[in-house]
């Protein structure tokens, strides 16, 4: 699959732009794991042009990462422009358009997903960034407003004509936000388009090797994008490549053991407090060792699980991981 000059190879798998999530250390991570494109947080227009410190460090790229891609938001097509522009400087492989996250705070005020009813201003936005940055422009979206109003299928081909060179499809409508199941039919029927020729990316609960080949061999994407199953589990990367990569699977290395799954997130929890602070630090990794498979069905672990979310401090949330790995692991081998 190829966005502009950038070659990804056949059927590749990208992590999905997370706000609060897919920051430059777990972005790496999940690039060391297999993904062969990884996506950054959500960028506001309008933050970036007001320099707002917080705001400009996601345009922060680890040179092992690439490919990358910067993602802006915004409602106005001259702040959308300008951000363009400032991104184009920090030097992303692409620059991806979000009319997709749901969120209130970002939906409601009419970017992201908001721009599924104000279609005109979506397509002039789009038009208007691909023509002031030199980068491939992409756009991530979703199938429509709601139910009743799911123009993915037309919209794909309005996108195209703005000169985007890729569309990534959220099999959800704005309504839906993250429940219920993605409608890759739907994504299918964006695919089937003879007017479509440029290449689509499905995402919607892709969370294993299996749900991965259904995409590619079934619904017929160009290529797939991971976002909530890599939430404390960025192994899923190397999971996915195992199953995409079939009997030649012997190139890539073998599925994490659980030891090996616990030193993953302890990279990820020493990363994030040397990033930020210890306490913010381990605030922001809480959701990931909220959400890690790891740590699913494990009985009698709910004490436990309890302790690892509300520890204050780095040492007492390595008292209770060495606690796991000890005690508990030598279980799940």
């Amino acid at each position: 699959m190829r966005i502009g000059q950038l070659d990804l190879g056949p059927r590749p798998v990208a992590l999905a732009p997370m706000e609060d999530v897919t920051d430059a250390s777990f972005r790496l991570i999940c690039k060391e794991m297999g993904a062969d494109m990884t996506y950054s947080e959500f960028v506001s227009a309008d933050a970036l042009i007001r320099n707002i410190a917080a705001t400009t460090r996601k345009l922060e790229i680890h040179p092992a990462e690439r490919p990358t891609a910067i993602q802006i938001y915004g409602r106005d097509v001259d702040s959308m422009v300008e951000a363009a522009k400032i991104v184009e400087q920090a030097r992303p492989d692409i620059i991806d358009i979000n009319f997709g996250c749901p969120v209130k705070k970002v939906a409601g005020k009419g970017a992201g997903a908001g721009m599924l009813r104000d279609i005109p201003r979506m397509l002039a936005i789009t038009q208007a960034v691909v023509k002031a940055v030199s980068l491939p422009v992409t756009v991530k979206t979703r199938l429509g407003w709601d139910h009743d109003n799911r123009i993915i299928v037309e919209l794909a081909e309005r996108l195209q004509d703005c000169g985007i060179a890729a569309l990534t499809v959220h099999g959800r409508t704005r309504s839906q936000m993250y429940t219920g199941q993605a409608d890759w039919e739907m994504i299918a029927r964006v695919k089937e388009n003879p007017r479509l020729n440029i290449p689509l990316i499905g995402n919607g609960d892709i969370c294993s090797g299996d749900d991965a080949l259904r995409a590619f061999n079934h619904y017929g994407v160009d290529g797939i994008m991971v976002g909530r199953a890599s939430i404390g589990a960025p192994w899923v990367f190397r999971d996915i490549r195992r199953a995409l990569a079939g009997d030649d699977a012997t190139d890539i290395p073998p599925a994490l053991s659980p030891a090996e799954k616990l030193a993953c997130l302890r990279r990820q929890i020493a990363e994030s407090i040397e990033r930020i602070d210890d306490y913010r630090g381990i605030l922001h990794i809480r959701r990931h060792l909220a959400a890690s498979p790891l740590f699913k069905g494990i009985p009698d672990f709910r004490a436990t699980r309890i302790a690892m979310l509300q520890a204050p401090t780095p040492a007492e949330l390595e008292s209770i991981l060495a606690h796991i790995e000890t005690n508990i692991l030598p279980s799940l081998q």
